[in-house]
């Protein structure tokens, strides 16, 4: 009788999908952010315990919530859309994101790529559907070339600072992935940049495998800087009689908070922070903080009259909105820049821009220079707090912002984006921390709630309070059902005042007539909120208000779920946009 030979277990095929969550485990990106749809499903049905999977129930609140993560980690968050119909909802966040320069990988479903040929139901015309808001974007060639696509666009993410796309037909997930995609060889010893997520111990790459060969294992970004490069920068400010630092949103962090600190006082010159500033560049309760840049031309060159040189650092020169004829500086006022951005000092109208870390440049101007003679400027005075309301007086944007801001934590990240209020919030509110402030460097409506959301998850140890107008919260409310359903403990304050009050203005001063649309005054905040399963509150009064924040700010960054209050407040009659 003979003996049967033991049958070989048939070792289980490793697809696309596999490789390519292993490249989201070693590039950090284990946060999936996603409003799905069926092109999605083959890779998202039986998601692996250690990836996590966020819903939101709109492509512009899914990018937004990435980009408010990406921000706060300063490292690359995962967005997942839909095909034309998910990319085209979020072209707008997108648009925002890079902007903000938030790290992005953006994955976009595909059609079947088998009969691509023939147009099926949903085949995505997706080239060129984001403009050229995506730092790259990348129609892999062969389903084994995607996860070298993803690895590649977290690398652009980073370097360039925006949303990199890569877009997957829906089969292939579950193609082969390269024969040789599991030989593994170790880890490279190179230490990574800052926003680069460290690689797990004994992860590796495939020696040859042409799986992920569009991409290095790590991508290592020096940031120093050679004195000699600076020399030309240094002799300006030396040379200088009343230099003035710019600051913008390319300086928010705290490497480039002390470094910028330190210059400033040893040049014992005011800091002002760029008009339309995304972020603060500078502790906002400095004593050599100036204020807010103003946006026009003749106002900007009045700002900024008396110093004979102007030094920007990680803000361009200079954003501004309404247009003014006339130069932007006054004449014999030098103009220089400092950033990590090339497209920002390439458009910059600057008499010497330094491509580089604005912290590392500054950081070592600091130590090269000599200190100023003749002690710093007079310290700008500071905002006079509103009187509270009389009995029968409305309740206004200024006292919502002021009780705010004699109560929040330094800590606290604000998100911004009432654009009538602005200003009081602006003056009201400064940042303390970096990160302290955060808002849309696009202008674009719908960020605030989303990105809200997105910071508190990804910081969960920081008081987080979006400051939205209710214009504005109608254009992101989907996320606060996110807010709600995974226990985001984010305050969202809604200064309802039932219209578009900038767009009102901006009619009233064209003298081309009467607006043509009307105030949506009826809808009700804090009822859409609770739809969506966020706790909301309506306040009404000061005395409301007062007892609100009593009560949630004290807990604010241990809080475990959301909350909205709907405060009613009237136009600003004195709002000038």
């Amino acid at each position: 009788m003979k003996t049967r030979k033991p049958m070989k277990t048939r070792k289980p095929m490793r697809t696309v999908r596999d490789a390519t969550f292993d490249v989201l485990r070693r590039t950090g990106l284990t946060t999936i952010f996603s409003n799905p749809g069926s092109t999605e499903v083959s890779l998202l049905a039986g998601l692996p315990d250690d990836l996590e999977f966020v819903l939101a129930l709109h492509e512009g609140s899914v990018v937004g919530m990435a980009t408010g993560w990406a921000i706060a980690r300063d490292r690359p968050a995962l967005a997942l859309l839909h095909t034309t119909a998910g990319l085209g909802n979020a072209v707008g966040a997108i648009a925002t994101a890079r902007v903000n320069r938030a790290p992005l990988v953006v994955l976009v479903g595909q059609q079947d790529r088998r009969h691509l040929a023939l147009e099926p139901f949903l085949t995505g015309r997706l080239a060129g559907l984001a403009g050229d808001y995506p730092v790259r974007t990348d129609q892999p060639v062969r389903a084994q070339d995607v996860p070298g696509a993803v690895a590649r666009a977290c690398h652009e993410a980073v370097t360039a600072r925006g949303p990199a796309l890569v877009v997957v037909p829906m089969d292939d997930w579950s193609a082969p992935a390269a024969d040789d995609a599991v030989a593994a060889a170790p880890a490279s010893a190179a230490d990574p940049a800052p926003a680069e997520p460290p690689t797990p111990a004994g992860a590796g790459r495939p020696v040859s495998g042409d799986a992920v060969a569009a991409a290095p294992l790590r991508v290592v970004r020096p940031a120093a800087v050679a004195d000699a490069d600076l020399a030309p920068l240094a002799e300006l400010l030396a040379a200088a009689r009343s230099p003035v630092l710019v600051t913008g949103a390319g300086a928010d962090s705290a490497a480039a908070w002390e470094a910028l600190t330190a210059l400033a006082s040893l040049l014992g010159c005011p800091v002002w922070q760029e008009p339309f500033g995304a972020r603060a560049g500078f502790p906002q309760d400095h004593p050599l903080f100036a204020g807010i840049l103003p946006a026009g031309r003749s106002r900007l060159r009045e700002a900024l009259s008396g110093h004979d040189l102007v030094l920007a650092v990680g803000a361009p020169v200079f954003r501004q909105y309404p247009y003014e004829p006339g130069p932007l500086v006054a004449p014999g006022t030098a103009v220089a820049v400092v950033t990590d951005d090339p497209a920002e000092a390439h458009r910059s109208p600057a008499d010497l821009a330094v491509l580089a870390s604005p912290a590392a440049v500054c950081a070592r101007l600091a130590a090269l220079l000599p200190a100023r003679a003749g002690g710093r400027p007079p310290r700008t005075a500071r905002a006079v707090p509103p009187e509270p309301p009389v009995p029968g007086e409305p309740l206004r944007a200024a006292h919502v912002l002021h009780e705010l801001a004699v109560r929040l934590a330094p800590e606290t990240v604000v998100v911004e984006e009432t654009p009538s209020s602005r200003p009081d919030l602006h003056r009201l509110i400064p940042a303390r921390r970096p990160l302290g402030f955060l808002s849309a460097a696009m202008g674009g409506l719908g960020f605030a709630l989303p990105a809200a959301v997105g910071v508190r998850m990804a910081a969960p140890d920081r008081p987080v309070v979006a400051v939205v107008g209710d214009g504005s919260a109608l254009y992101g409310v989907q996320a606060l059902w996110s807010a709600a359903h995974y226990r985001v403990g984010a305050l969202f304050v809604v200064l309802a005042n039932g219209r578009y009050a900038v767009m009102d203005r901006l009619a009233e001063q064209s003298g081309g007539g009467a607006a043509p649309w009307p105030p949506f005054t009826e809808i009700d905040m804090a009822a859409l909120a609770r739809s969506l399963g966020c706790p909301a509150r309506r306040v009404a009064s000061y005395e409301e208000l007062v007892k609100a924040l009593d009560e949630v700010i004290p807990d604010l960054a241990g809080r475990g779920e959301p909350l909205l209050l709907d405060v009613a407040v009237p136009p600003d009659p004195d709002f000038r946009p």
